[in-house]
């Protein structure tokens, strides 16, 4: 039953319900473990527990503070919660956002309008980043028409800092590290980039929307950190992401500032609108109340004792994934990730790391690529304590799976992805993006399918597999 239009007479909620569960029968399997990202679950006690807080604010609209008294009170809390958390100081202070995409959004936005007030000369804004900022970053900067510039990484795959000082100047108005990046889950060597801020009196950025309700509590627990924090003098903000390791609903990030001397050019004002003076504190007008009020409910019924309780699990289950990686000869780890967040690949040139994903696919998991180099992604929460095991496993047998079956790099969604990640013609790469974007997002809202389970698509898959063979002794170094 499809709906392309209203239907003369509404359904039952019964029906309603009955027909919405049907939709999700063919998604990603999050509640068993077979999903590394999307989805951060805690327990099904706490999920159902989160749901009673959301509706009790389910209606309220966080637009109007006046209005609702509660919701700032709500908002306030969670943010001061943070700051602490993250060593701020005092007179630290910032805004709830919709998510780790629209912090960054954010950041980019206040520290150019901040670079307007002081530094007025500068025309064609940039800001430094490294290769591994999130693409949110990318998105900021094309939204509000800042040029970002972005560093290499070291042998670590942490940023070049002495890159990163040669790359500023006179138009630079921001410094920006990962703690972690999303790709390797390394932290950026931030008391560094600290100094070359300082130096440059530039603001310094450190995106936490990964690590920020994970790894103090890492810390805590005796893992060895570098400096992430606003315990690092030159650091003037941080996002941290609510609904990600703080298990919240979804839709819940906080972005802080040092002080008000920075969140003050975040705000939106327009005093001579017709339907009345307007001010915003983020980006978005209608404020959903049920998802600020469950990322308190969720931070104050946790605790740093239940915080403390979920770092501990996750970390022991990361490192008995990680060992259980490392132990297949022709596999590795890259880089020493410092928390829950990190990238594996085969480096036996018989074993393409992209078939190794395909496999664990038809075993149920859902993988997430990288490129540059060819990586497989995992993100781990509470829940894979219980498919640990099983997924090593997956992971071995899928190793040698295509170990004995090499010709498996050159088909299926394995030579696809090999050929996006290495041809040369990256405009070519963007359009055939945008026109599976238009596909799915235009009038017939067709999601494309890359099983390769088609003639046509397995014919595809086997040009794609020619093009990357053909590519492949050139581009991979």
């Amino acid at each position: 039953m499809n709906f392309n239009q209203l239907p003369h007479k509404g359904l039952s909620y019964t029906k309603v319900l009955s027909l919405m569960k049907q939709y999700g029968v063919n998604d990603a399997n999050w509640k068993k473990g077979k999903t590394f990202s999307l989805v951060y679950h805690r327990d099904d006690t706490h999920t159902k527990f989160l749901q009673k807080a959301f509706e009790l604010y389910f209606d309220e609209n966080g637009l109007n503070p006046m209005a609702f008294k509660s919701l700032k009170q709500f908002e306030h809390e969670v943010v001061k919660m943070t700051a602490h958390m993250l060593h701020a100081g005092n007179e630290a202070c910032g805004t709830m956002t919709s998510g780790g995409t629209e912090s960054c959004l954010l950041a980019v936005k206040t520290y150019r309008d901040m670079a307007r007030t002081v530094r007025p000369w500068i025309k064609k804004p940039e800001i430094v980043v490294p290769e591994s900022i999130h693409v949110a970053f990318e998105k900021a900067a094309e939204y509000f028409d800042v040029k970002i510039v972005h560093a290499p990484l070291d042998k670590d795959f942490k940023v070049d800092v002495k890159a990163v000082e040669k790359l500023i100047n006179r138009n630079t108005i921001l410094i920006v590290g990962s703690a972690p990046c999303y790709p390797y889950g390394v932290i950026d060597p931030i008391d560094s980039l600290s100094q070359i801020a300082i130096k440059k009196k530039l603001p310094l950025h450190v995106d936490a929307c990964l690590g920020g309700f994970l790894l103090p509590f890492v810390e805590k627990l005796g893992y060895k950190l570098p400096p992430f924090d606003f315990r690092v003098e030159g650091v003037t903000s941080m996002s941290a992401d609510v609904h990600k390791y703080g298990f919240s609903a979804k839709g819940a990030s906080v972005i802080v500032y040092r002080n008000i001397n920075y969140l003050r050019h975040q705000f939106f004002i327009h005093e001579d609108w017709c339907g009345g003076v307007f001010a915003s504190p983020a980006l978005l007008g209608t404020r959903p109340g049920g998802t600020i009020a469950a990322a308190w409910a969720a931070m104050v019924a946790q605790g740093e004792e239940g915080y403390m309780h979920n770092a501990n699990i996750i970390m022991e289950t990361t490192q008995k994934i990680q060992k259980g990686i490392s132990s297949i000869k022709g596999m590795e780890i890259l880089g020493t990730p410092h928390m829950s967040v990190f990238a594996y690949r085969s480096v036996d040139p018989e074993v393409n790391t992209f078939a190794i994903g395909d496999i664990l696919e038809k075993k149920g998991w859902h993988v997430d690529r990288l490129q540059r180099p060819d990586a497989l992604h995992a993100m781990i929460t509470p829940v894979h304590a219980k498919v640990a095991h099983q997924f090593i496993n997956d992971v071995k047998n899928a190793f040698e799976h295509v170990k004995k079956n090499p010709h498996l790099a050159y088909e299926g969604s394995a030579a696809m992805y090999g050929m996006i990640a290495h041809i040369p013609m990256r405009k070519m790469v963007r359009n055939n993006i945008l026109k599976m974007m238009e596909g799915m997002y235009g009038p017939t809202g067709q999601i494309p399918d890359l099983s390769m389970e088609e003639d046509t698509k397995e014919d595809f898959a086997m040009k794609a597999g020619k093009w990357y063979l053909k590519l492949r002794d050139k581009l991979i170094k």
